[in-house]
Parts: structure tokens; sequence; C-alpha cells
């Protein structure tokens, strides 16, 4: 295990609350990465100084202070250059009425009861210049790769029903197994997120989704996933029966969203809900069970979903979009591509194959093959449009709606149909993007309409 070097500002912090007789301390998260040999996004500090001894100790050394949560005894230490720091004096949390938040807090000067008071082992540990503090063991918990609650794990989820959730995320991103009492509480006390913002479950969920054992928490704890997602129980167990397919349809999705890799969270989304709507549209003859525009139900399902869980805009556009299209037929011709770019645009495009790809690795080994060599085809003759600058959009024709306009023609949708005449027959080949050639066409176009007198 790596050993715990404090950035400049948290151990400024740190050594001048020690100096002046208080104990202090970062705490939780950081300590927790630094042990594993990753870079904390946030150093938290904890310290027996109350709110407004903080704020009287910084006072004196000139540095400002934020009242960021009075309340919960925490302050924001301004280090300026060195960036600003949670300061959070060590308390006892007192009764969860709302299943969520402390009602109220009670200050301690003692670090090992502001441990106790926390959600796992692994987050349950201080560091200062004198060495770790570890009550309950979390650096062996992080050797042995395991997610164990501090104290009775029914208390803890019933404290607070999001650490369910910060549990399963855990085990995703670090491949962590949780520890059997834990995880028989979070099968237990699932129910209990029923009561926490939908805000905070998609945080979760999508911080979950990017983990390296997604796999293995969305199949061992598909009962917790469809709590969130209710949508999805259906899939569990729906039998495919078709020879492209090795797994039952939950079993698929939790398979597709795993293979993905990269770093877009529409298309881990897109991945999660890309098949929720086939258990309604099976039917099944002599070939084997068939899922018949499943796209289409995917998409409106997906939806509510998304609507419930708050995405933003742009993310749900995308979602569905790809869920909707994630099952087209795409053929690997300069045609149809430029024709698929003039519909989705480049980045959805991308987006898409992306979504083919981690489907198509999650169907029945000796299906892949053909299906992955037309994404892949496809790919390279996108970038081939792109970095060659080819015509596959209004924008990018020769002439512009002023042109149209020059025939007579006033503005408005006859201005517009043109316009996409003409991409039609520049994306089929039919004619150059020349000012000329478009031109003529425009003319022929017009006049068979029977707008040019």
């Amino acid at each position: 295990m790596n050993k715990i070097a404090m950035p400049l500002g948290a151990r400024t912090i740190v050594q001048g609350l020690r100096y002046a007789n208080y104990d202090a301390y970062v705490v939780g998260g950081c300590v927790r990465d630094s042990l594993l040999g990753l870079e904390p996004k946030d150093w938290d500090i904890c310290t027996s100084a109350t709110p407004e001894e903080i704020k009287e100790y910084f006072s004196r050394c000139s540095v400002r202070t934020i009242d960021t949560g009075l309340k919960h005894g925490t302050i924001t230490v301004d280090m300026e250059r060195s960036g600003k720091f949670e300061v959070t004096t060590f308390r006892i949390d007192n009764h969860y009425s709302d299943g969520r938040h402390p009602d109220s807090v009670d200050f301690t000067e003692s670090i090992y009861l502001d441990l106790a008071r926390r959600d796992f082992t692994i987050n349950a540990m201080a560091f200062n210049q004198a060495g770790l503090i570890d009550p309950y063991h979390g650096r062996v918990d992080l050797e042995n790769k395991v997610i164990r609650c501090v104290g009775n794990p029914d208390d803890r989820f019933n404290e607070d029903a999001l650490r369910i959730l910060r549990a399963l995320r855990f085990a995703s991103t670090y491949g962590f197994q949780i520890e059997d009492k834990t995880k028989e509480s979070i099968h237990r006390n699932k129910n209990n997120l029923n009561n926490i913002s939908a805000e905070r479950i998609q945080s979760e969920l999508c911080k979950m989704l990017f983990g390296k054992g997604i796999l293995e928490v969305l199949l061992e704890f598909s009962d917790v996933i469809t709590t969130v997602i209710p949508e999805l129980k259906p899939c569990i167990g729906f039998q495919q029966n078709n020879p492209y397919h090795q797994y039952e349809v939950y079993e698929h999705i939790a398979h597709a969203v795993a293979n993905y890799t990269g770093s877009d969270i529409s298309v881990k989304v897109a991945l999660l809900l890309h098949d929720i709507g086939k258990p309604y549209c099976y039917t099944e003859d002599e070939k084997g069970g068939h899922f018949h525009g499943h796209a289409v139900p995917s998409k409106d399902i997906s939806e509510e979903v998304l609507n419930r869980l708050r995405f933003d805009n742009k993310t749900k556009g995308e979602v569905l979009d790809l869920v909707l299209y994630h099952d087209s037929l795409i053929e690997p011709t300069a045609k149809t591509v430029k024709r698929w770019l003039n519909k989705i645009g480049e980045h959805r495009l991308s987006q898409l194959i992306d979504v083919r790809l981690a489907d198509i690795y999650a169907h029945a080994e000796g299906t892949q093959e053909s299906r992955i060599k037309r994404c892949n085809d496809i790919k390279a003759i996108m970038e081939e449009v792109i970095k060659q600058e080819q015509c596959f959009s209004i924008k990018d024709l020769a002439i512009n709606g002023k042109d149209i306009m020059s025939f007579g023609v006033p503005e408005g949708k006859i201005v517009g149909d043109t316009l996409q005449f003409i991409l039609n027959m520049v994306i089929s080949g039919d004619i150059e993007n020349t000012i000329e050639a478009q031109m003529e066409e425009v003319k022929k176009y017009l006049d068979g309409k029977g707008v040019l007198v």
C-alpha cells in the first residue's frame, strides 16, 4: 500500500491546527485513494476545533474562511494558490428521520467517535503526520479488496439509504467484493432507496456504470438496480431463444454495459436501457424468438426513466437517439454513412457505433465477426468523409438559401425543400458539390414544381 502525501494546502491546515493544540487529520476518501495509489479528487480535513475556533484561528493567520455548513460543523478554508479545503469538526450524528441526513449533530473531541459514524471501513481512516488512525481495519479491507460497513450494516443503511448505492459504486469502481453481512443488508434494505432523491440516485448510478466491476455488480445486485429502475425488472430472466444471443435480456444488458470502456455517459446509459422494451415485443416462430421493432418501446420507456431520474436535456437527447437507432442497419457505404451523418451528426454517429460494438460483443460467440467488421468499416468511412470534408449537410453545400431565392422564390419551406433535394443528389453522387452543377439542378427542380413562371 502506498504512502499518503498530503498536498501543501492540506498539510499546512493540519499542521497549523495541531500547533494550535487541536487534533486534525485528513480523512475519508483522500486517505482511501492515497493508500490505493490513486490521486484524490478532494482532501477533506477533520478536527477537534469547533467551527468558531476554526474561524478564529484562521482569522489570526489572515486566511479567509467561508461558512459552508455550520449546522454540520463544516468551514471552507481558502488557501488561495493551494486551493480550498473543507474543514469539519469531529462529530456524532444523531437520529436520521429522513433516511438521508442526521437531524442534528453533536461535536466531539474524539476522532474515534467521528470515524464510528462513517459508512464503510475503507472510508473510516484518518491520517496526519503522526500516522494512520484505522480503528475498523480499513487498510486490511483495502488490501483484501472488501467493502464492509462500519458496525451494524442495517444501522448504516437505515441512517442513509444512499449508502446502498455507494457500496455498489465502490465495488464497481475498485473491483472489490462486498462482505457477506453488508451484502445481505443491502438486499434486505434496498427499498429504503425509495426515500432518496432522484438526483442522488442518478449521480451514484452514473459513477457506478464506469467501474471495472460493473458486470458483477449488475448481475449480483439486480434487485437493487431494479429498485431504482423498476422498468428493467421484466428483463430479468427473460429468455431470448435466439441464435444470436447467449444471455437472457438482463444478462445481455449487463454484458453490453461492461463491454464499453470509454468515458461517454450517454453511451453507458443507452446501453443500460437499449433493450428495456424487449419483453413487450417478443414473438416466436420456427426460427426462434424475435423482438421486432423493440427499439421504439425501449426508447419510450427510456424516456420515462430519464425523466424520473432527472437527467439533463443534452444527455437525455443523446440517450434516446442511441436507444432508438441502436438496432438500425447501416450499410458500410459512403452514401449511407453520409445520410446518417446528415441525420444525426458526427458525434451521435460515433456514439452509435460505440453502442453497436458493445451490444454486438454481448451477443452469442460465433455471430459477432461480420457485424463487428461492418461497424469498423462504417467508422472508417465516417472518418474518411470527415477528413476529406465531403458534403453531408446543407451547410456543406456549395449553394445556400439566397441562391434559391435568386430565382424569385420567397423565403420559406420551398427553400428548405430545395436545399434538401440538392443535398440528397450530392450525397448520392448524382451531382458534384459545385455552384454550377447545383444551380442547374435547382432550376430543373423548381421548374418541375411549377414555382418558376
